[in-house]
């Protein structure tokens, strides 16, 4: 009864016109899942992906997308049977309870996906200044250009929230299609060379693995799809075709763009062009022309996802704060809870843009991700499995892929970034001690 009322309370909160029961279509709802995926971590997560799995980084792109299915199930399975507007939070508080598990695990997405707002923000910097020679420029140009967007985005989200809706679909489609045109182009243009295609070259176990792990954010927006409950008409069945479709289409779009990039740049001058991959295959293809069209893609990409985001972002936290999960306090402003946790999330998301780079906001953004994916798999398993009839050989099998590349990531960090590992050790530390102490001090209600 008490989880009942308080989805109730969820659906009711900041924005409730908004979700209103059976408003989506299964079109309505690939349309968010691949608009939410097909984003700006394709333009930032190409070349780091290369860095790690060499040559053969299409292929994990192709494999992050088969770990995802698995991954997809369990969420699938729980927002068929729980569909709320709770989404992970509410998923963990059925395994789990109201406790330190729960509200840990669900700050873990909350932080990966406020990583990712920043992962976006940097992006958006990097590409623009393509447009002027960007890599001759000084450094502090861009997290100054992706803090200019986050407070961009904050502004619209507190001016233009009833218009942020349409403007994702329709940004969706022109990514979509502008990607994939752009990505065709440059696989005609390189003579359909597959010289770097799936080679060995730069290739190791570890790093191929590490790379999968990267490339997985790359489709962890199809929780999105799992968000909107019982927003999707028929959600039974609508919710698990939706996930799959958005993936297909994802998994076809990203695999246009590393073979058109495979087939432009050698690896070595992926690696250099990191940050902006993307922009650096179109210039064999189109020369400048090309440059500008995937910057201004870049930007469409960039700006429109971060729009869109910041209120998913802040809508998680909003959620915790209503069932009384994590501290909250007005700081003197004023306005609704949703309100105040859209600051705390761009603020987070600043930190972040200044402080680190893109390379090391995505192996932070994947260990969390990671890890909160895992407890997701292991509460279904072992305490909801029969309740909704999910198969188990799925479930271990989807624990088990996250472990591998997990273990991949770090083994890879250790030897070359050991600092991401030292502030994700110090986040699970203050995250899991903080609400382990708020808890004890700060019960939430039962009734």
């Amino acid at each position: 009864m008490a989880q009942v009322q308080l989805t109730a309370r969820l659906t009711a909160m900041d924005r409730t016109e908004n979700y209103r029961k059976n408003s989506l279509s299964l079109l309505d709802s690939v349309a968010m899942g691949t608009g939410v995926m097909i984003g700006a971590g394709i333009f930032a997560l190409t070349g780091q992906v290369a860095e790690q799995a060499g040559g053969l980084f299409p292929l994990a792109f192709f494999a992050a997308a088969v770990v995802a299915a698995f991954s997809a199930y369990s969420y699938a399975k729980m927002a068929e049977h729980f569909p709320s507007a709770g989404g992970i939070a509410m998923f963990l508080m059925k395994a789990y309870g109201k406790g330190t598990i729960t509200a840990g695990m669900a700050l873990l997405m909350y932080f990966s996906m406020a990583i990712n707002e920043s992962l976006v923000a940097r992006t958006f910097g990097t590409y623009t200044l393509q447009l002027f020679d960007g890599s001759q420029n000084h450094p502090i140009l861009v997290p100054s250009l992706g803090v200019g967007l986050l407070i961009f985005a904050f502004v619209i989200n507190i001016l233009g929230n009833k218009y942020i809706g349409a403007m994702s679909q329709i940004t969706a489609m022109v990514k979509i299609i502008g990607i994939a045109a752009i990505a065709l182009a440059g696989i005609w243009a390189s003579g359909f060379s597959v010289q770097n295609v799936a080679s060995l070259r730069d290739a190791t176990p570890g790093g191929f693995v590490a790379g999968v792990a990267l490339a997985l954010l790359a489709y962890k927006g199809f929780t999105t799809i799992t968000n909107s409950g019982d927003e999707i008409v028929d959600p039974k069945k609508n919710i698990a075709r939706s996930i799959i479709v958005s993936l297909l289409i994802c998994t076809g779009v990203y695999m246009l763009i590393t073979v058109a990039v495979a087939g432009n740049l050698s690896i070595e001058e992926i690696v250099a062009a990191r940050d902006y991959a993307l922009a650096e295959a179109a210039r064999p293809a189109f020369g400048s022309l090309g440059i500008w069209l995937t910057v201004i893609l870049a930007i469409v990409a960039t700006v429109s996802g971060l729009i869109a985001s910041t209120f998913a972002v802040s809508r998680m936290l909003a959620m915790l704060t209503e069932m009384e999960l994590v501290p909250h306090s007005h700081f003197g402003m004023p306005g609704s809870i949703q309100k105040h946790t859209l600051v705390y999330t761009v603020v987070i998301a600043i930190v972040l843009t200044v402080l680190l780079d893109l390379s090391r906001i995505a192996s932070l953004g994947a260990l969390f991700y990671i890890v909160m994916d895992m407890a997701i798999h292991w509460g279904v398993f072992k305490h909801l499995r029969r309740e909704i009839q999910a198969q188990s050989w799925i479930l271990v099998t989807a624990l088990v892929l996250d472990v591998i590349i997990l273990a991949a990531l770090i083994w890879i960090k250790a030897q070359t970034d050991p600092l991401v590992l030292w502030v994700a050790a110090i986040g699970f530390g203050i995250i899991f001690g903080g609400e382990r102490l708020f808890l004890h001090y700060h019960p939430p209600k039962t009734e």
